[in-house]
């Protein structure tokens, strides 16, 4: 499985358009996603202004789209980061099929403003 962090609003509005699509896709020409291991971290850095996420646990098997194996690549490179960039991160080249989303999980910060319940 691979996870990407999103919104209820946004995940809402992919089942109304029968696909997932984010500004990522037409800016960076992937959509972003995570390891398991790597989801609090990114959550962490790159989501401190959300109280609420929700994370998409995407099976690549079920993808049309084509998943990379990357080095990370920094949506805003005014953030401090904590990100090893040596790790790679998968990476979707296309929209997420709704058919390979077989979970969606509720991230919720913690008395600390940390998210830290995935």
């Amino acid at each position: 499985m691979i996870f990407h962090i999103t919104t209820s609003e946004t995940w809402q509005e992919a089942q109304i358009n029968q696909e997932y699509r984010v500004n990522s896709l037409e800016q960076e020409g992937f959509i972003h996603c995570s390891t398991q291991e790597q989801v609090l971290t990114v959550a962490n850095t790159f989501y401190t202004d959300y109280e609420q996420l929700i994370v998409l646990a995407i099976n690549p098997n079920k993808l049309l789209a084509e998943v990379k194996w990357e080095s990370p690549v920094h949506p805003n490179t005014k953030i401090d980061h904590n990100i090893d960039d040596s790790q790679k991160f998968p990476h979707i080249y296309g929209a997420i099929d709704l058919d390979a989303v077989e979970k969606v999980i509720h991230l919720c910060k913690n008395s600390q403003g940390l998210f830290d319940n995935f």
